[in-house]
């Protein structure tokens, strides 16, 4: 069998990672760059999942500071300068987690969400459906009547401002987000923290999507999506690779197996002083 370095694999994520002093992120432009090199990216680590993060590109392989003071803050700062500017898409997509995604790779995610056509008539099917609960509804609604809103309008809009309807909205607006049908594209000065996300539907922000994946097939996204991953983390679980994304374990074994027979990663590796085995990047094992 054959067996990975835990070194090896550590001197590569800190490269593609950016964690490492020399290739840390000084300027927005850069922070733009990393996405685009990666393909997608958390906003902050999470526990419990390997994957690039725009902290650790900033501040190094270290947990998110609590001290509003700490320089890796920086990050959030450029996130929010860059929200309407057009150079990534930003939403909670992976695991619920605010994730960055470069316009190119953004197509690829798109292929797989439930959007086959016109979304402001499918929102009626998926509710009549089943598919969704009401909050979804409404705040779709509420966007495609009302254009963007932020986040305290939006609720109002959508006749969710009383206090039993806090996690509802919340969820709702998860869902919205997982599912690319709405997203954040601004920051606004309301409410009491003055700091609020502006929303507005992805098909109408962002309505070259519908395009570029029309004929994007499953398969082919998850193949794109499931390299882009590999060559960011080098080396990952099967179930790893599932639970970010969210697929079957039938669909996550088949994009694995086409991309071993393409060449790009091996399977059954055994990384060192661990139990687990682990699918690899074929040019790690060179």
């Amino acid at each position: 069998m054959t067996t990975l370095s835990a070194g090896l694999l550590k001197q590569y994520q800190e490269k593609t990672f950016r964690t490492s002093e020399s290739r840390r992120l000084r300027t927005p432009q850069q922070a733009v760059e990393f996405v685009n090199e990666r393909g997608f990216l958390f906003f902050w680590p999470v526990k419990g999942i390997t994957m690039p993060s725009l902290w650790c590109g900033v501040a190094g392989d270290r947990p998110v500071a609590d001290g509003h003071n700490d320089p890796g803050h920086i990050s959030w700062g450029w996130k929010d300068e860059l929200l309407d500017k057009r150079v990534w898409y930003y939403g909670r997509i992976l695991r619920k987690r605010n994730t960055l995604i470069s316009l190119k790779t953004a197509p690829y995610f798109y292929a797989l969400s439930p959007n086959f056509g016109d979304p402001e008539l499918e929102i009626d099917d998926q509710y009549r459906e089943g598919l969704i609960p009401l909050e979804v509804k409404l705040i779709f609604e509420a966007l495609l009547e009302k254009g963007p809103l932020d986040s305290l309008s939006l609720r109002r809009e959508a006749h969710l401002s009383g206090k039993n309807s806090n996690t509802p909205f919340t969820r709702a607006l998860d869902l919205l987000q997982r599912d690319f049908k709405v997203m954040p594209i601004a920051i606004a000065e309301v409410g009491t923290w003055k700091y609020a996300f502006v929303y507005d539907l992805t098909h109408r922000y962002h309505p070259e999507l519908l395009e570029q994946s029309r004929f994007i097939s499953e398969n082919q996204a998850r193949d794109h999506l499931t390299a882009c991953y590999l060559e960011s983390v080098g080396a990952a679980s099967e179930k790893q690779i599932q639970s970010l994304f969210g697929w079957t374990q039938v669909e996550t074994q088949k994009a694995i197996t086409r991309l071993q027979d393409g060449g790009l990663l091996t399977g059954s590796v055994q990384l060192e002083n661990e139990t687990e085995q682990v699918i690899c990047l074929n040019s790690l094992l060179k």
